[in-house]
């Protein structure tokens, strides 16, 4: 099994696309724990990366280093166009963050605490009061601003969040497990708020658990494990790289099945429920061939499904239980 980090695509005109992070040789240690062991990354603008992590990979130290919350022992990093080292300031003013747990203040409304977000900001009464009716609306909480947050459910604090996270208009979004303790249906809003701000030019940094959450929204997604980027590309592009892809053939009658698992000796039987599994990249030509073997020996399948790894299978087969680092045999191909 081989494992790879896959460089940025170019955009048609044969042009590095315009980044909006990127970082060199990264590296944090706390005394003799090393918690980022070289890192480097390039995320266009306009994106949703994803770095995915066990626990205590390196995931919000690397968003701390980003947003300029703790310094870096060495390497370089670049956000929205800015020094993290020497331009600090540029770097908050183009950023915002959302972190693990919502950052509201309970004793105040919902309109309250993004005016006062706005206040932070600089804004000007009449910008933040503009500002923050535009995010009341636009994340569906306008009829509740004058309620105090403490008597929001969990996705509507979320929401709320991040709404003041967009205050300031940012260009990058740092969002740190955004949807941890969130119902399935306040997940797909969040789900559904994030596409919309990347379809307005938003590049969104996302770090999360939830496998299922960077398959729905990352163009590129990095796997982070023992401080080191062991695993970058499109979710299709990771997966590919998983074996296990196969096809699984079922059968209403016996002498059917067992004319098919002649025709393929390799394949895993289920003699019970008269089904064979066959190994298989699924790709159309290779579909194309299972089926040509089936008619050859006159043998119809009553139904067929294909298989394929998913992300689970591709964090575990990198990170193992998480209780390690990277597998050896994964560690012995990336060397």
């Amino acid at each position: 099994m081989s494992f790879s980090v896959m460089p940025t695509p170019r955009t048609d005109g044969g042009q590095p696309p315009v980044l909006a992070v990127s970082t060199a040789d990264l590296r944090k240690s706390y005394g003799d724990k090393t918690v980022l062991d070289g890192i480097d990354l390039r995320i266009p603008a306009g994106t949703v990366f994803a770095l995915l992590g066990p626990n205590g990979a390196g995931k919000t130290t690397t968003v701390q280093i980003l947003s300029t919350l703790i310094a870096a022992d060495s390497g370089r990093a670049q956000v929205a166009g800015h020094d993290v080292a020497t331009a600090p300031d540029g770097v908050r003013a183009a950023i915002g963050v959302t972190g693990q747990f919502a950052a509201l203040d309970d004793l105040l409304t919902a309109e309250e605490n993004l005016l006062l977000m706005a206040d932070l900001l600089h804004l000007g009464k009449r910008e933040g009061r503009r500002r923050a009716e535009e995010l009341l609306e636009r994340f569906g909480i306008a009829d509740v601003a004058k309620n105090r947050a403490a008597t929001f459910s969990g996705g509507m604090r979320r929401r709320l969040d991040l709404a003041m996270t967009l205050v300031g208009d940012p260009k990058v979004i740092f969002l740190d497990e955004p949807t941890t303790g969130l119902d399935p249906r306040s997940r797909r809003t969040m789900w559904d708020t994030v596409r919309a701000l990347v379809a307005g030019g938003v590049t969104v940094f996302l770090t999360t658990q939830y496998l299922d959450e960077a398959d729905q929204l990352a163009d590129r997604i990095a796997v982070l494990d023992g401080g080191r980027i062991v695993a970058e590309g499109t979710a299709d592009e990771l997966k590919s790289q998983i074996p296990g892809s196969h096809v699984r053939l079922r059968f209403d009658a016996v002498d059917e099945y067992e004319r098919a698992a002649a025709s393929f000796p390799g394949a895993a039987r289920d003699d019970e429920n008269l089904s064979l599994r066959v190994a298989s990249d699924a790709g159309m030509e290779a579909l194309r061939t299972l089926f040509d073997r089936l008619d050859t020996a006159g043998v119809r399948a009553a139904d067929f499904s294909v298989h394929t790894p998913d992300l689970d299978d591709v964090f575990l087969a990198l990170t193992g239980d998480g209780t390690d680092a990277t597998p050896l045999h994964v560690k012995e191909t990336l060397r």
